[in-house]
């Protein structure tokens, strides 16, 4: 025994599903997105819209019922949603704090591990830079995840933003 002996390095696997969400009352932007080892692949993405002439509770109810529906399809390991840093409009951060509730309340339901992100988070991981614009997080995210446009609305572009920052994230803290 008196050599150096060797030890194997365990090797840590980030390879997971990640559920990206993009919280708001009439627009919830959500993207799938599996890991595979430094490989990211789109399963999934777009808005769930609800209708402005349907009373606050439906809406919502309406959000938590499209959204449970994309876990049962896609069974995601992890959740990864915008946190609400600081709103101009007082009306509108209303509405994504309480679109944000649901999805927080449906992820604790379902098991999900769930980690919120800052916009300034966000974007550093995907662009390399906490102030970049909206335009230059769209050109990483659609460049970073080989997409032939750019997602559309802004939500889902954010959203699969949100997949890339955790995907990175998972990453780090597995090293």
């Amino acid at each position: 025994m008196g050599g150096g002996s060797e030890t194997a390095t365990p090797q840590l696997s980030t390879d997971m599903i990640i559920l990206g969400i993009d919280p708001g009352t009439a627009t919830t932007g959500y993207a799938v997105v599996r890991t595979d080892g430094s490989r990211l692949e789109v399963l999934a993405c777009g808005p769930i819209y609800t209708t402005p002439d349907l009373p606050a509770a439906e809406r919502l109810n309406s959000i938590y019922q499209q959204l449970d529906k994309i876990i049962d399809a896609h069974k995601p390991d992890a959740l990864s949603i915008e946190r609400l840093f600081f709103a101009k409009n007082e009306t509108t951060a209303l509405a994504v704090g309480r679109a944000s509730g649901v999805v927080l309340l449906l992820a604790a339901q379902r098991g999900l591990k769930t980690e919120e992100y800052t916009p300034l988070e966000v974007k550093q991981a995907v662009v390399g830079y906490g102030a970049a614009d909206k335009k230059q997080v769209q050109f990483m995210v659609t460049k970073i995840l080989n997409l032939a446009q750019t997602p559309k609305p802004d939500d889902v572009a954010d959203a699969l933003a949100l997949c890339i920052c955790h995907a990175h994230s998972a990453k780090m803290k597995s090293l």
